[in-house]
């Protein structure tokens, strides 16, 4: 006998999932029908259990309150006349007729907190009627296979079908048009600590990362998914057009793990896999990889030697060095203080694996933006720019085939100006199974900005269609209308991206820019304003606002402010300032000091409106063509 028995419409599952972990958590033993193995008796299962437990939660949903609800109905009908009938709401929706006069209570969009005062009341709720005199008991049920007791009766075969696992479309419902085609939904963090956050959150991208390097899968973006974190399986799939959705929860102590994880299919709602991981915390890696593989096996006939080996490219088998990435990852902060911590952080994993791949691309990454953004002079950022070189090239040596490494040395080898190799790594990239739509996305910002608009839009849309919700496809596009001069269509998605992102310096910088290049000068300003004062923009664009606006000496005074802070680091932005203070020559004179000293901002000069009033210039011209920049 349970405490509780939930009742509920089986293509719900992975929604009341969450709330069943809880309520164990809390002390309550839970009977629900993914304890049913295949053989037993379902409905005697059922019903025993449905007639012993001292509290019945009943949850209503859009498909439960539906024709095809009858049993939740029946059962919420035994319950009533038991008297341990509670009611859930998980949708918008009211009871069906006879089951309106107990007050529901709401829980819509509840991912598994158990914190909220929803679920607190949801919890006394239950308490009260199981009787707070008598013992709680806790029971463990552990079930590789899940049975969906509605569809049961077709038969054990097709059960010992599912728990041998290598099903093909053919089983899972879908169509042979979407049937390799796969999201993975944000797993929800069951913890009880929200600082936990970014670790159920980076366990789905790992595994997300992991099934894109499988030949033959379409796997939707982090971005996309994470913006779906609250929508039910068959809303999510339809939104981003895939056939199979991936879901899960992850509950960690200091000690011990424990992950969820389901496979739904997004046509009918129905889930087709789950299983449950309790190991001690320093498995986390083995788990994500029985994930991975059963997930990919479940969507494919078989999982070749090649694919497997594809799972962990760039991985390490340290819990705690993944533990210490995936903080590194989950931390947006692009100014300078927030781009150095990311690099201690990668270096603390690098310290317990110097095999780990994935912390050496990271790495790169972060020290590149930091010392071609931040670096006060030449020889700091060039001395940078070395250093993370050898780190990117690490990287590289490690794992040949891993995307993350070759973007992250096409960076910062065109951050060096270095464009012939840095093209070659970005297209090595590009080709390199797993490539993300954020590594798309840089390197169509790469192109844009050398004035390859053509090949920057066709690898745009194919970003797009990998994480079609992804704010970082739309701020690419939106930077390479402003760099065409399509300052209306640009401004409107800047200022949308920024509304949802108020953060983000990319965004307000590329607003600001374009604001700027349009006229529109007192709102340039600012959004200039709320930048980093660090970062270059917030000299450039203020002093060529007074330089347009016929205020030379503030123009002057803030070039004069930003060569005593940058030195030698800037030579490219103060030829921004001078071209737009009509100082040809200064331009010029500027632009071929910052050639020497290698300026990362030169990478932009094909492109740079700044530069409209001297761009005939035959200098000009040839220092473009001293650049060496891709053709195509």
């Amino acid at each position: 006998m349970s405490d509780v028995f939930v009742s509920y419409k089986a293509e719900d599952r992975q929604r009341v999932r969450p709330l069943v972990e809880a309520l164990q958590a809390d002390g309550l033993s839970v009977w629900w029908d993914a304890n049913i193995g295949a053989g037993d008796e379902w409905r005697e299962s059922i019903a025993t259990n449905l007639n012993q437990a001292l509290c019945v939660i009943v949850i209503w949903s859009k498909r439960s309150t539906g024709p095809e609800g009858r049993f939740v109905r029946d059962e919420a009908a035994r319950a009533a006349k038991r008297q341990v009938y509670v009611p859930v709401t998980i949708d918008r929706v009211d009871p069906p007729l006879g089951f309106g006069e107990t007050q529901c209570l709401p829980l819509t969009g509840w991912k598994g907190n158990r914190d909220d005062p929803r679920y607190l009341a949801l919890l006394d709720a239950a308490r009260h009627t199981v009787g707070g005199d008598q013992p709680l008991r806790t029971t463990s049920v552990e079930k590789t296979v899940s049975v969906d007791r509605r569809g049961a009766l077709a038969g054990g075969a097709v059960v010992s079908l599912a728990a041998a696992g290598g099903l093909g479309w053919w089983w899972l419902g879908g169509s042979p048009a979407n049937a390799n085609s796969v999201a993975v939904l944000p797993f929800a963090n069951l913890s009880g600590d929200p600082a936990q956050s970014y670790f159920s959150d980076g366990m789905a991208e790992e595994l997300r990362s992991a099934l894109a390097r499988i030949s033959g899968l379409k796997v939707i973006g982090r971005t996309s998914s994470e913006l779906l974190r609250d929508a039910d399986a068959m809303a999510a799939a339809k939104k981003l057009a895939v056939g199979t959705i991936v879901t899960g929860s992850v509950r960690r102590s200091p000690s011990t793990i424990r992950v969820s994880a389901q496979l739904v299919d997004g046509n009918s709602g129905v889930e087709r896999w789950t299983q449950t991981f309790d190991r001690p915390n320093g498995d986390v890696l083995q788990i994500q990889t029985s994930i991975a593989e059963a997930v990919a096996q479940q969507l494919r006939s078989q999982l070749g030697d090649a694919d497997r080996k594809a799972l962990t490219v760039g991985g390490t088998q340290n819990a705690a060095a993944q533990d210490l990435v995936l903080k590194a990852d989950a931390n947006p902060d692009g100014s300078k203080d927030g781009l150095l911590a990311r690099v201690a952080l990668y270096d603390a994993a690098i310290a317990l694996d110097p095999q780990y791949a994935m912390a050496y691309a990271g790495k790169a990454n972060a020290t590149t933006s930091a010392v071609s953004f931040y670096a006060s002079t030449a020889e700091e950022m060039q001395t940078g720019l070395d250093a993370a070189a050898v780190v990117a090239r690490k990287a590289v040596s490690l794992a040949p085939d891993l995307a993350d490494a070759h973007f992250a040395l096409g960076l910062n080898r065109t951050t060096s100006l270095d464009f012939t190799a840095g093209w070659a790594e970005y297209q090595r990239a590009i080709a390199s199974p797993g490539c993300s739509s954020k590594i798309m996305v840089g390197v169509a910002n790469f192109l844009g900005g050398i004035g390859l608009g053509d090949d920057a839009a066709t690898l745009w849309s194919k970003a797009q269609a990998r994480d079609p919700l992804d704010p970082s496809v739309a701020r690419s596009r939106a930077y390479l209308l402003s760099r065409e001069g399509k300052h209306e269509e640009a401004i409107p998605l800047f200022r949308k991206l920024l509304a949802d992102s108020p953060t983000s310096t990319a965004v307000r910088n590329g607003l600001a820019t374009t604001l700027f290049q349009a006229g529109n000068y007192a709102e340039a300003e600012r959004v200039t304003d709320q930048l980093p004062h660090e970062h270059p923009n917030w000299f450039v664009i203020r002093s060529a606002i007074a330089a347009r606006t016929g205020n030379r000496a503030r123009a002057a005074a803030i070039l004069a402010d930003m060569r005593k802070f940058a030195g030698d680091s800037a030579h490219y932005q103060y030829a921004e300032i001078l071209a737009q203070l009509g100082d040809r020559e200064g331009a010029i004179a500027e632009l071929e000091a910052a050639l020497k000293v290698r300026d990362p901002g030169l990478m932009y000069l094909p492109t740079d409106q700044n530069f409209e009033s001297i761009r005939g210039d035959p200098r000009f011209a040839a220092i473009v063509t001293r650049l060496k920049f891709p053709k195509a």
